[in-house]
């Protein structure tokens, strides 16, 4: 996702730096967005002199602390873990000037709550990207409890700016995206795990009865099962409610490594042989 935001931004004209936690990582990041533009420029979308120049405008830092120093707008994007993303939003507020923007990449957790670890709630958004980044055209604006109207008009606009379409919507575990998608994920391994049919087959009856582009098991394995998991996790703490229970295959298939497309192996197998 941290690269896929990168992207687009910097294909939008921002200069972009991009951090994360080692030289190996952003690396393959940078190979990513290379790759993806020479993809554009194949397909006549984009010019070699617009990927040569979008390449330009991004720097790379292993540094927190230095590499958000000159920046208007901080998105955080790493997975769904509370405490980590707490201490990355603890450590930027004490890199950054006062009138920075921390937004948050999360799919599921509390702005609230993220924006209570800061000095500055007022300052702190929801900018919720889809997979993938370059394009996927939504972003839900989470407000916090706190978030103030001239912060949302700046991401709202920052959005428009980036080609994306702008959705606000409130802080409630899972927003709308994940509040809806994630029991139907949920639901389709229930049925796996019930023997009422296989994945390729509960895929097939979605695609083929309710016109989806790509079966929920699937998806499930293109999102990361993990992640998937965080997310139910979420909802079912947030709500209280066991209509958000994870299904406990995806505990299982989690625990044993099985996180889908990442490690080669979910609901369907993607190893190189």
């Amino acid at each position: 996702m941290g690269n896929g935001i990168a992207h687009v931004a910097a294909q939008s004209g921002f200069s972009v730096t991009l951090i994360d936690i080692s030289e190996e990582a952003l690396s393959r990041a940078i190979a990513t967005i290379t790759k993806n533009l020479g993809r554009m420029v194949a397909k006549g979308k984009i010019s070699d002199e617009d990927q040569a120049n979008t390449l330009a405008r991004i720097t790379t830092s292993t540094s927190i602390e230095q590499g958000v120093k000159q920046a208007d707008v901080v998105i955080e994007a790493v997975n769904e873990n509370f405490e980590l993303k707490k201490k990355i939003f603890q450590t930027v507020e004490a890199s950054v000037s006062e009138h920075t923007i921390l937004a948050s990449n999360t799919s599921s957790i509390s702005i609230t709550k993220l924006a209570g670890v800061t000095k500055r709630p007022e300052k702190v958004i929801g900018m919720h990207f889809f997979n993938p980044v370059p394009i996927m055209k939504l972003v839900e604006i989470v407000n916090g409890l706190d978030t103030s109207k001239e912060v949302y008009d700046v991401i709202e606009q920052l959005s428009k700016d980036m080609g994306k379409i702008p959705v606000p919507v409130n802080d409630f575990p899972g927003f709308v995206s994940n509040r809806v998608l994630m029991p139907m994920i949920n639901e389709a391994i229930f049925c796996v795990h019930e023997g009422v049919a296989t994945p390729e087959n509960v895929d097939e009856v979605m695609k083929l009865g309710m016109a989806h582009p790509m079966g929920p098991l699937r998806l499930a394995d293109f999102i990361g099962l993990d992640v998937c998991l965080d997310i139910l996790n979420v909802l079912y703490d947030g709500f209280k409610d066991p209509k958000y229970r994870p299904c406990p295959l995806l505990v299982k298939m989690v625990d044993a490594g099985k996180l889908g497309d990442k490690s080669g192996q979910g609901f369907y197998n993607y190893s190189k042989n």
